[in-house]
């Protein structure tokens, strides 16, 4: 296959502002969003904030130590006989559950930006660009700009190191000769100090007292900044081909370009310690070299000999969700939903979200992506033994909106959900699907028994019934149902019986014999709930239909996520058009629409899973920068990305033990989930066939 041809019919390309699609350029760990000048020099322009964000660049207000879980207010669910805590509500402590939720938050590393000054010599403002054309060039990671400021071009070439967390710069144009171009860098205030998660959103420019920049070294052509907050700071390191650096802030330094020529090149490096930089064109090399690479290894897909005037479209959509995803969700952190752009939720991960970001790699035939979070899991193990015990589970309990230390935090849903405990399971399973040896039981052995030891400790044997019952309390992954009004939602009932299934292969395959209790309960869990020849979304909510018809149409995860070995095709069906017909979409979330896909595929319906896949919904909508828009404040939804890559992977290659027959599928010959009337064309390789 053509690959390259491929991914370029597909460069996100500007010729205006556009409010909703600043691009971005990264290398996984880091990444810098730009403007159409290539820098962050208009942010007034966007709705949403041009983030410089890392994996390792956090920071919690006021020091670490200033609260721990303890001090949540806790409230009480009866558990079968028993209280169990959980801390969904400020109480007499809002103080403490305000910082808990927004600390740790992830940093906004700085603005780096172009100061344009007028013939006159004021600053130039953006209805002064005009000319613009801008292009991302996704096989090299290459940013280029061209613009006019007052009619005069400028050309800029933004880049990111694959190496080192280094942004990398080229600018040429006749404002540096006349002294109208300048470079400068502003560091915004890292706190938290709302209730509002607005400001979590948008980084604080006003408090300069709260942080502190200094210069610490400087030599030449080349300076390096300390920043430092509370207990927390990091580095940056400037490097330029000529000019000075000037002071013009409390958090503010200027780059003044030698006006002897009209180019300058220049980097920036950021780091918790020594930051490096780089030259430019060795910086241009490195980005090149790592999606060349990232473009010809894994899967491809061609969809252009299809005749369904969608198929450009879906094709757009898969090529820059595999590019924003390597960006954005492959580092070394279950990623927040915005992934590096800016930050959501305080920058922390949704881990029920870890599988619609993540699980699409190994499909695609890049694994290794989600290998580098999966050792987080492990990482953060004894915080999830705590979390058990302290509810009177054994095991480890994953928490689910988590910063880089795992630990939970107050909410008035998070605590509660529980989809998220299988997820590791089936991460695992992937990664020793693409590695089958011994190396990856042992590597994932803790993470996959000791969640399955929660799993067992938290379901409830049902005397009456003689099966196992999960809640109350609890919440669907349709979070519009009551914590202590919830039972026996049919995705987790059978998501419960796949993870506990695949403990139970894990301890076989390294010759152990694991908790037996693993096997018995997954035997035994209770039969989905349905009325009416359809499944509803718990036991307790026989109006599924017609009230709770909003949020996820989680009940359908159970056979197209999922195997659904408990589930009956018939009803499946039924549900599934009766969610077609009667669903709030504008309530629903990017990974509904290929979660849908994926039980329509599953069910024999293509035609039915290209339409669920390409819904004219707005939470479907795709923008230039293939990021997945949701609403104003959340343009870029990522596990709608990756929820699309799973599904078209799913629909090409099949699935195992079922339609397609699994690993013997090869050339994308059968595409099970896509029309076989001849109005998709659909060629790939590579692509592994889901479970």
């Amino acid at each position: 296959m053509d690959r390259k041809k491929i991914v370029e019919r597909h460069q996100p390309e500007l010729n205006k502002w556009d409010p909703l699609s600043p691009f971005s350029v990264g290398n996984g760990e880091f990444a810098f969003t730009a403007d159409i000048t290539g820098l962050q020099s208009f942010p007034g322009q966007y709705e949403v904030p041009l983030g410089t964000q890392s994996n390792w660049g956090w920071h919690f207000t006021g020091g670490h130590g200033r609260f721990s879980e303890s001090d949540a207010a806790y409230q009480p669910y009866d558990t079968y006989g028993r209280e169990v805590g959980y801390a969904f509500k400020p109480g007499d402590k809002p103080e403490a559950y305000h910082w808990l939720r927004q600390n740790p938050h992830r940093l906004q590393l700085g603005r780096l930006s172009f100061r344009f000054l007028s013939e006159s010599g004021g600053e130039a403002a953006a209805a002064d660009i005009t000319d613009i054309r801008q292009k991302l060039d996704l096989w090299t990671g290459i940013l280029s700009s061209e613009f006019c400021v007052q009619g005069v071009p400028v050309s800029v070439t933004t880049v990111c190191r694959a190496e080192t967390d280094t942004v990398g710069v080229r600018v040429s144009s006749a404002l540096i000769s006349e002294g109208r171009l300048q470079v400068f860098i502003r560091f915004p205030a890292p706190d938290m100090v709302s209730t509002q998660w607005a400001k979590a959103v948008f980084p604080d420019l006003e408090n300069d007292g709260r942080h502190l920049t200094e210069l610490k070294e400087s030599n030449g052509n080349h300076a390096v900044l300390a920043r430092s907050m509370d207990e927390d700071g990091y580095e940056v390191a400037w490097s330029w081909s000529a000019g000075r650096l000037e002071r013009t802030g409390v958090h503010e330094f200027t780059l003044i370009p030698d006006s002897r020529g009209e180019l300058l090149e220049f980097s920036v490096g950021f780091a918790q310690q020594s930051p490096v930089t780089a030259g430019f064109e060795e910086t241009l090399a490195s980005s090149s070299r790592k999606w060349e690479a990232f473009w010809t290894n894994g899967a491809a897909i061609d969809f252009s000999g299809s005749s369904d005037p969608r198929a450009y479209e879906l094709e757009r959509r898969v090529v820059l969700s595999q590019f924003l995803l390597a960006l954005h969700s492959g580092g070394s952190l279950p990623p927040q939903e915005t992934g590096l752009m800016y930050n959501s939720w305080f920058g922390k991960a949704h881990l029920e979200m870890h599988w619609w970001h993540a699980v699409h790699f190994p499909l695609w035939g890049r694994e290794s992506f989600l290998l580098n979070s999966m050792d987080w899991y492990s990482r953060i193990l004894p915080v999830a033994r705590d979390l058990a015990k302290s509810q009177g589970y054994e095991g480890a309990r994953w928490p689910k909106m988590v910063g880089f230390d795992g630990k939970p935090c107050p909410s008035a849903v998070a605590n509660g959900l529980i989809w998220q405990q299988p997820h590791p399971m089936t991460l695992a399973e992937l990664c020793y699907q693409a590695d089958p040896s011994r190396a990856t039981l042992e590597r994932f052995r803790d993470i996959v028994f000791e969640g399955a030891d929660f799993m067992v400790s938290f379901a409830h044997w049902n005397e009456e019934t003689k099966a196992y019952d999960l809640g109350p309390p609890l919440i669907p992954a349709q979070e519009c149902h009551p914590m202590q009004g919830s039972k026996n939602p049919p995705y987790e009932l059978e998501y419960w019986k796949h993870g506990l299934e695949i403990a139970v292969r894990w301890a076989e395959r390294l010759g152990e014999p694991g908790n037996p209790a693993w096997g018995v309960t997954a035997a035994a869990m209770a039969e989905p709930p349905q009325a009416d020849g359809v499944y509803l979304a718990h036991e307790l909510c026989p109006e599924t239909f017609q009230t709770k018809n909003r949020d996820h149409p989680s009940m359908l995860g159970a056979l197209g996520m999922l195997p659904g070995t408990k589930i009956d095709p018939a009803v499946m069906r039924a549900t599934l058009h009766k969610v077609k017909e009667v669903w709030m979409w504008d309530s629903a979330w990017g990974w509904d629409f290929p979660m849908c896909a994926m039980t329509a595929a599953r069910l024999g319906e293509p035609e039915l899973a290209v339409d669920f896949l390409l819904m004219d919904a707005t939470k479907n909508t795709y923008l230039t920068s293939g990021h997945n828009y949701q609403r104003p404040g959340l343009s870029a939804y990522l596990p709608g990305n990756g929820g699309l890559l799973a599904a078209v992977a799913m629909m090409a290659a099949g699935w195992q033990d079922g339609q397609g027959g699994g690993s013997s599928l090869q050339g994308g010959a059968v595409n099970p989930g896509f029309p076989q009337d001849g109005s998709w064309s659909v060629k790939w390789e590579g692509l592994k066939p889901w479970l």
